[in-house]
């Protein structure tokens, strides 16, 4: 709407066609320059898009500042599992290493608690679990809730796995998750681990939420 407005102030023209033709460098110029000095609804736009773009600009700086330090500590396949230790959905401490090198892992960071995709995720995982347990692989969930949330969570849709509590999203730091939508989201990735506790397979993406389940069975299959 605000973007209209100003075309149409650009370009002098009432006409609704003014949105989808492709003018651009007569835009540019009266965005960063001074055409119509007289014009307080030109002024009043121009100052509105600029504070726009530049905070855009930090977001997007921010967003890559932050992807880079991401990246660093990124675990990928080859990479050890780190050691960590977390709450679960019952209150009580778990220490990876008790299933480190002893078992298969399932390790899925996901956003949230409850919402309509981590709903569906959890349940699939779940309708699976008895697979998974087949293939000697342990299933964790992690997200940023708390504690009661996950027990909360666990109990309405009867997951039959462990959900640990990473508030303050510590350990998704250490693993180097990536986010989604500028930062905004906390990214869907899911790492399989064999017994050497070395990471075999990373699968990442928000929105095939069911996908994880079906990517993590492939290849604990593969290993049989």
């Amino acid at each position: 709407m605000y973007r209209s407005k100003f075309r149409k102030i650009v370009y002098q023209t009432d006409k609704w066609t003014i949105n989808i033709k492709p003018y651009f460098m007569k835009e540019l110029k009266a965005l960063f320059g001074n055409m119509y000095p007289d014009n307080r609804n030109y002024l009043k736009l121009r100052n509105f898009y600029r504070f726009y773009l530049i905070i855009y600009l930090l977001l997007f700086t921010s967003y890559l500042t932050f992807s880079q330090k991401n990246n660093m500590n990124e675990i990928k396949i080859g990479s050890s599992i780190p050691a960590f230790t977390l709450p679960d959905q019952n209150g009580n401490l778990f220490d990876i290493n008790t299933v480190l090198g002893k078992k298969n892992l399932v390790i899925y960071f996901y956003p949230k608690d409850d919402s309509p995709g981590c709903t569906t995720e959890a349940c699939s995982f779940r309708d699976q679990f008895d697979v998974f347990k087949e293939a000697d692989a342990v299933i964790i969930g992690i997200s940023g809730q708390s504690v009661e949330s996950h027990k909360e969570f666990a109990e309405k849709h009867r997951l039959s796995f462990t959900l640990l509590s990473d508030e303050g999203n510590k350990i998704r730091k250490q693993f180097g998750v990536p986010s989604d939508l500028l930062g905004l989201l906390p990214g869907r990735v899911t790492y399989i681990a064999d017994k050497t506790g070395k990471v075999i397979y990373v699968f990442n993406s928000q929105m095939q939420s069911t996908k994880h389940v079906d990517e993590a069975l492939r290849i604990l299959k593969e290993l049989q």
